[in-house]
């Protein structure tokens, strides 16, 4: 059966339903039972993580499978490591993007190489949680969407849903597969809503998705940015400039082949990325696109990004920081 639910509630069903189906998933992160690891009955569920995707899940499974942990990245990351090696399936998560430094070398030195560096003796099956994204005007230490410095660790696989739909599809993927995968989660989508089937059903990795089909452009979009180059392909279409817009939905693994497939057929590519653009996945694309596809273009590739700056916290500042599909579309008129 499929109903409208928001990309939060999305995220709460596939974690839960993944909790019932498999006795050694667990969650912790920072209140992700409610109340920071206090006993006061009071606190429990009272937050289910900062943003609220985790709620419920206390009263359902018990402290010992959702555990709150002490303001420490390094160490609650490390700890979910430690717990994928010896067997449990930890979901992880650890509140916004630009805090990923704070546990970069339990990620990028330990989750991503174990599994390699044991001759592929040690298995690594934990689900890493972020938010990314600007536009609520949360200041530059909670508004970042450098994910870019996790597709470069080779060893982490990263997920980067635009929809309800496919939050929850990512999701359980990401639970079951039985290496390290980030899923960066946009968290200004979080009250979108759009049609989730009730039962679990799983989305590939490294599987993009043709978002809407086209015959003149190729408009490439990550995570929020997907919603805008809709947006964008609607303001064209009148025109007459029918774009295609391709989801890949997972950073890394990449889906190549989509991408290429569909500049193949248009001749013309527009990336669109919520990231700052030097070593950025937008210029990654283009580059793949310049280096695999080069015969297939007939324009310059052209990428539509924030500046390359913190994101900043006046609103009219960050509007003007962010792409929006006004802007997008220009970029698509201006090379044709």
């Amino acid at each position: 059966m499929t109903r409208e639910l928001t990309y939060r509630d999305a995220i709460n069903e596939a974690i839960g339903q993944e909790m019932r189906r498999d006795p050694t998933v667990i969650v912790l992160g920072e209140d992700v039972a409610g109340g920071g690891g206090r006993k006061d009955q009071t606190m429990v569920d009272a937050l289910g993580g900062p943003l609220g995707a985790t709620k419920g899940l206390i009263k359902e499974f018990g402290p010992e499978r959702v555990i709150d942990t002490p303001i420490s990245e390094a160490g609650f990351v490390g700890a979910a490591v430690g717990a994928a090696l010896t067997g449990l399936r930890p979901i992880v998560e650890f509140s916004f993007i630009s805090f990923v430094g704070v546990c970069l070398d339990q990620l990028s030195n330990q989750a991503s190489k174990l599994h390699y560096m044991s001759g592929g003796q040690a298995k690594v099956p934990m689900t890493i949680r972020t938010t990314s994204g600007a536009g609520i005007s949360a200041a530059a230490q909670h508004s970042d969407s450098v994910y870019s410095v996790l597709i470069h660790y080779p060893g982490l696989k990263v997920v980067l849903p635009a929809t309800p739909h496919d939050v929850k599809g990512l999701m359980i993927s990401a639970i079951r597969d039985d290496n390290p995968v980030v899923v960066v989660e946009n968290k200004i989508l979080y009250n979108d809503k759009g049609p989730v089937m009730e039962e679990p059903y799983a989305i590939p990795l490294g599987k993009g998705e043709i978002k809407r089909s086209g015959s003149d452009l190729t408009l490439v979009g990550f995570s929020r940015m997907v919603k805008f180059a809709l947006q964008a392909a609607e303001l064209l279409a009148k025109d007459g400039i029918e774009a295609e817009v391709i989801d890949p939905r997972t950073a890394a693994p990449l889906d190549e082949e989509t991408i290429l497939s569909s500049v193949k057929k248009t001749g013309r590519l527009v990336v669109v990325d919520e990231d700052t653009p030097r070593c950025g996945l937008a210029r990654d694309v283009a580059a793949l696109v310049a280096d695999q596809g080069f015969d297939y273009l007939d324009a310059a590739i052209k990428i539509v990004t924030p500046p390359n700056t913190p994101v900043p916290f006046s609103p009219v500042l960050e509007k003007f920081y962010l792409p929006d599909a006004e802007r997008i579309a220009a970029v698509a008129k201006s090379i044709f």
